[in-house]
């Protein structure tokens, strides 16, 4: 079974490759992401990051969720020297490291519901686990940084988590946090695979904040490969990244 809804400001699609798989077998999922965009939003008034940076809601009072959440975003800002912060001008903005967490969790969610092969995307962004319907490696599509619709890898993924920071659809969205400023970047588009989304998600929107030192930071990391492109259409990648790519 496949669906594909509208949450969080962007199409989320959940695939369950498993034979028998019920109509409503994606529903726990999707209301786990209902849950996360109520609980982390920064435009939901009533959210409890909104409620922080309103200074309605002490930190200490947060759920055992946001506090998790925002231990990690710490943990991921001391582990990229600080290209990572959730925190800008006084106020929250988790969503750098909420969405690889919702999909990793809404993942294993289903995962605990006895599925074993699954995909689950939330705006490009995906967790991949076993077969796909036709069994093998799922595969999934690198999108062209300059024409929508073209595709300029397809990589082979099970049990990996796939995550894209750019700024081609959305602009200048990321930030750089030791600059404080704009980021400028002859950068387009960097993709890390990893283990899992949620890993693969927050040292993705790292590198990207990088530039052109994104890839080789991920060519540091163990279990994490990259795809770098800049705006010369020149891409980089990194030494190990050919093992997932499906030859053309």
């Amino acid at each position: 079974m496949k669906q594909t809804r509208l949450m969080m400001d962007m199409p989320i699609t959940v695939e369950i490759a498993d034979s028998g798989a019920p109509d409503d077998a994606a529903e726990p999922a999707f209301e786990f992401f209902a849950w996360v965009d109520a609980t982390f939003s920064r435009y939901r008034p009533n959210s409890e990051v909104s409620r922080i940076n309103d200074g309605r809601l002490a930190l200490e009072q947060a759920s055992e969720p946001v506090r998790n959440v925002l231990a990690l975003a710490e943990e991921t800002r001391r582990d990229t020297g600080g290209y990572f912060d959730v925190r800008r001008n006084g106020r929250l903005d988790p969503s750098g490291i909420v969405k690889g967490w919702a999909i990793h969790n809404a993942a294993r969610l289903l995962r605990g519901n006895g599925f074993a092969n699954l995909f689950v995307n939330a705006g490009g962004d995906s967790q991949i686990f076993g077969e796909c319907p036709e069994g093998g490696p799922w595969r999934v599509g690198i999108r062209s940084s300059f024409t929508p619709d073209a595709v300029v890898k397809v990589l082979a993924l099970s049990n990996r988590g796939i995550a894209t920071s750019g700024s081609y659809y959305r602009g200048g969205h990321i930030y750089d946090p030791l600059q404080a400023g704009p980021l400028e970047t002859s950068v387009v588009s960097l993709t890390v695979v990893g283990l899992d989304i949620y890993e693969a998600d927050r040292f993705a929107t790292a590198a990207f904040a990088m530039g052109e030192r994104g890839a080789a930071f991920i060519e540091g990391l163990d279990g994490f490969e990259a795809y770098q492109i800049n705006a010369a259409c020149i891409a980089t990648r990194t030494s190990g990244f050919d093992q997932y790519v499906i030859p053309s």
